[in-house]
């Protein structure tokens, strides 16, 4: 065996043994590399030139949406993770000057969290530099191209909806 062989991932392992692979596998490996090499760069991004970290940027994404602020509650389903995730987070946040939290005026026992007017231009600041580095990231696809890709992607979660609604019943 080469010692220096490069190693495979499992999109390329896939690729060259077809055989062991049914199509949707292998189209699911190859959604997957593509998603883990797009967010893995755009983690760098973040970090190197806002030094922030991109579950900070998530956070501060939904809060821009919401100008009148969200609880903890709606943004960890909007976010799709436990309040618990995102409770030191929110209070890294609060401590920099980037969130405010105050007392719902509907309920007493939620906060609300907003974006300060520093954490907003920050944001809106990372944004659009964010932005700038996706039109990068697909700057090979044609319009068409990024059309047709959009629209098969559209396919792919309704099938993927749909798959799960079955299970569920």
């Amino acid at each position: 065996m080469d010692d220096h062989a490069i190693p495979l991932d499992a999109e390329t392992k896939a690729v060259e043994m077809p055989e062991d692979h049914r199509e949707e596998l292998r189209l699911w490996l190859r959604l997957l590399t593509c998603t883990t090499l797009i967010e893995g760069e755009v983690r760098r991004r973040l970090r190197e030139k806002f030094d922030v970290t991109l579950p900070r940027f998530d956070l501060m994404a939904q809060l821009d949406k919401a100008p009148d602020g969200m609880t903890l509650s709606d943004l960890s389903k909007r976010m799709m993770v436990s309040n618990g995730n995102l409770t030191g987070l929110v209070e890294r946040l609060v401590a920099s000057g980037h969130i405010a939290r105050m007392v719902s005026p509907t309920d007493r026992r939620a906060m609300v969290i907003s974006l300060t007017k520093t954490g907003r231009d920050e944001f809106r600041s990372m944004a659009a530099e964010h932005e700038h580095w996706i039109a990068d990231l697909f700057g090979d696809l044609s319009a068409k191209e990024r059309s047709e890709l959009m629209r098969l992607l559209a396919k792919t979660k309704l099938s993927a909806r749909r798959a799960i609604a079955g299970d569920e019943q």
